[in-house]
């Protein structure tokens, strides 16, 4: 039986409107790579080779791009079942969809304007069988460490956004680990600050580009 370990965490205030929430999470010690996997499973079985599983795996890539590119889920017995996730691509914009969005007036309907559409993620809901097996194999317990509070902030929330002003003075704008390292917050918890920040409607903070692009700016000039 496989053996693992977790760690509580506490959700913070904001999200459980006061009330102390705690929850189990998985300690991680390492990432099984692509070449460790194929090892792993070629042990497990005499029948197979490391030519025979990168085949395989090569084929079932070929298949989920070809399939689910069409407009299909993949379904994978005992596995589970994939499906795309799709969303609006700002970051690469042709100069023809530039003339197309220019087109139109400034009063028009923004979700009518066109949009280059791409796949943003891919899902994965686990086949139940898989759960109920994984429960059957491994063992969880305790790391021995008392509840992790969420990171806080020694600065207040003045303080913060002081912090975010002079970033993006200096430089245009501001990066969540720019606004993680300044005010001493988790990635996760400098994310739900900015969030706020962004929604307060004293503030002049606002979120400019997506994703992996997103930055924060300011609306008014020093």
């Amino acid at each position: 039986m496989a053996k693992a370990y977790y760690i509580l965490k506490e959700l913070p205030g904001e999200m459980t409107e006061g009330r102390t929430v705690i929850y189990p999470k998985m300690q991680r010690f390492s990432l099984f790579d692509y070449d460790m996997v194929i090892q792993h499973m070629c042990k497990l079985s005499a029948i197979l080779n490391e030519g025979i599983i990168r085949t395989v795996f090569s084929a079932l890539k070929d298949e989920m791009l070809t399939g689910m590119s069409a407009g299909h889920n993949i379904k994978i017995d005992g596995l589970g079942v994939f499906s795309l996730s799709l969303g609006f691509d700002t970051s690469k914009t042709s100069e023809e969809e530039i003339a197309q969005q220019q087109e139109w007036d400034d009063g028009a309907d923004p979700k009518l304007k066109y949009r280059h559409v791409c796949v943003k993620s891919i899902n994965f809901r686990p086949d139940p069988e898989l759960l109920r097996e994984m429960n059957r194999v491994a063992k969880f317990e305790s790391a021995g460490v008392e509840v992790v509070p969420q990171s806080k902030s020694k600065y207040n929330r003045e303080e913060r956004l002081a912090k975010a002003h002079e970033i993006i003075d200096k430089q245009g704008f501001m990066t969540l680990p720019d606004y993680a390292a300044a005010t001493g917050l988790s990635m996760s918890g400098a994310s739900r600050d900015l969030r706020q920040l962004v929604a307060d409607g004293n503030s002049d903070i606002v979120i400019w580009g997506n994703r992996t692009h997103k930055v924060w700016v300011r609306t008014k000039s020093k």
